[in-house]
């Protein structure tokens, strides 16, 4: 987090911890989920860890919030006094909490609100809901801001697995703190007490103090509580597979407009543009704004208005069969929908390279955010494709590396977007390397990456680069494996819609697909955040008609 960041949060204290005049008290008070309730002075109101944990709106005394300091200490975030509310983005999605809270030293009388009460309160009274709203999204980057407030990570910060578990938290919008293993005395000094072995590493401490060695991002992610328990029957409105923008913006319009609504990701929520370090083109951003930053914007709308979003869970088929439609998840679980959205988007192409897997994560990546950034500060770097998506990890980058070579098959004036062109004429160390491809990889464990070979497509020459970190933004292909037994798709497999009235429906009636994965979508995000609207509206209508054949009958 930068210094101005945290500049910018401390003159916005009175936002994040806002004082409840008496008459919005008493409105509050109208959306209570439970009666006032008294606790002793010491008393624990709340548990880091805890799901589904109320937020408290403190009528009399106060609540003393705390977090995680590192590994084993704890630090007092603020006190809450009366007109004050506890909680962060976690208490309104149900997820475990990061912080706890004690009653202070009088003891403390307090209303609860849970998660679908806050809600409630929200969208009830929109001038509290806009005070709520910006508190729990402040305190959310108040605690990124501190790192230790969450998880904390144990290893070799260069490491491919600790750097996978690393991404996955800061895509996800979770605080975490990372310790070197072998330099830094914390971190080594809990690895020693703990006996853990280097083929163990990472280690991870989650917010209530679970250790995990080595965890999946699946593993983590139920250790910091942020995946609902789905239940056996489970059975919504509308099932949408994928957390991009086009899936988050038909989780809000669904949502909001009272559809049961589940989004499901196997990965992390933004898709392919989460990981853009600054989308500029975006309607009603004119400074831009990160990929990220989006994502966690709409993440927030959709929990808001209710909708439920599981990640990471893997579908790993549609079942459409005898007219019902089922999804079936990861770890022998399924749900069933009356509709079904396609947002699944697209995967990240990989050049037909010999070891390149080898390197992912130790060299290579796929995006560019602030962890890769922070990696290759000051070194040559390099960087493979033309598109926007390129063009952006290119403006992003150069500040930051000694020298970045870019590798791209034809002029850049062919697949990119003209702002961005002129930004990157601009760059003293970018050097553009036109009528180019990767030809190879090279290097070994456990240094990762050492060179690349490029090969000039006019005359077939070969040249050698040291390089320790390349990019690679060469497109992505339809990730769309997961349904061909049931929807229809073209030869590259982005799937087919319009074979109905409604223009976003597929093959199979109440199944819709948006965003990259649709075959003739426009490959921005505007147009996938409209096509996720657009189909909760096609929805809205086939479901009408289901009805009304239903009556027929």
């Amino acid at each position: 987090m930068s210094i101005s960041t945290m500049a910018s949060l401390g003159t916005r204290e009175h936002q994040m911890f806002p004082v409840l005049s008496t008459a919005q008290i008493e409105t509050a008070k109208r959306f209570a989920s439970g009666p006032e309730r008294i606790f002793q002075p010491g008393e624990e109101v709340y548990a880091i860890g805890d799901r589904d944990a109320f937020s408290w709106l403190v009528l009399d005394g106060a609540i003393e919030v705390f977090r995680r300091d590192g590994l084993d200490q704890e630090a007092r975030i603020t006190i809450h006094g009366v007109g004050q509310f506890s909680g962060e983005v976690n208490q309104l999605a149900g997820r475990g909490s990061i912080a706890a809270g004690r009653a202070g030293p009088e003891g403390c009388t307090a209303v609860p609100l849970d998660p679908p009460h806050l809600r409630a309160l929200m969208i009830g009274s929109a001038e509290l809901g806009e005070i709520v709203m910006r508190a729990l999204i402040l305190r959310r980057v108040g605690l990124i801001a501190e790192g230790g407030a969450g998880t904390v990570l144990i290893g070799d910060p260069n490491g491919a697995d600790l750097l996978r578990l690393q991404g996955f938290l800061t895509r996800s919008g979770y605080p975490n703190l990372v310790l070197d293993g072998a330099t830094d005395s914390h971190g080594r000094a809990f690895l020693e007490r703990m006996a853990v072995r280097p083929e163990e590493l990472p280690l991870v401490v989650c917010p209530n103090g679970a250790l995990l060695k080595r965890p999946s991002e699946a593993e983590l992610a139920a250790c910091i509580g942020i995946t609902p328990e789905i239940g056996r029957d489970a059975r919504y409105d509308v099932v949408v597979v994928g957390a991009g923008p086009a899936g988050l913006a038909a989780a809000v319009y669904g949502a909001s407009e009272g559809l049961s609504v589940i989004v499901l990701d196997g990965r992390a929520m933004g898709g392919q543009a989460g990981a853009s370090a600054r989308i500029e083109n975006y309607l009603g951003f004119p400074t831009g704004i990160s990929g990220q930053a989006l994502a966690g914007r709409a993440f927030n709308q959709a929990i808001k208005f209710g909708a439920e979003i599981a990640i990471p869970i893997e579908v790993e088929r549609l079942d459409c069969t005898d007219g019902r439609l089922a999804l079936e998840l990861s770890g022998g679980r399924r749900i069933e929908a009356r509709a079904v959205v396609i947002a699944s988007g697209a995967e990240y192409r990989r050049p037909d390279i010999a070891d390149l897997a080898a390197f992912e994560g130790s060299g290579i990546s796929y995006w560019a955010s602030p962890i890769e950034a922070k990696l290759c500060a000051g070194e040559e770097v390099a960087l493979v494709g033309g598109g926007n998506s390129a063009g952006q990890a290119i403006v992003f980058l150069a500040p930051q590396v000694r020298k970045l070579h870019v590798f791209v098959r034809r002029p850049l004036a062919e697949t990119m977007s003209r702002y961005l062109i002129d930004r990157i004429a601009a760059l003293p160390n970018v050097e553009i390397h036109v009528g180019t491809e990767l030809e190879g990889v090279e290097g070994g464990h456990p240094d990762g990456l050492s060179a690349i070979t490029v090969r000039t497509r006019a005359d077939g020459t070969i040249h050698r680069y040291a390089i320790c970190h390349l990019f690679l933004f060469i497109g992505a292909k339809p990730h769309s494996s997961w349904l061909r037994a049931c929807i229809d798709t073209d030869e590259k497999g982005f799937v087919l819609t319009g074979a109905s009235a409604l223009p976003l429906e597929t093959n199979i009636a109440g199944v819709f697909a948006i965003g990259d994965v649709r075959a003739g979508s426009t490959k921005r995000v505007a147009a996938a955040v409209g096509e996720g609207a657009a189909a909760i509206a096609q929805i809205h209508s086939a479901l009408a008609s289901r009805e009304m054949e239903k009556n027929v009958q």
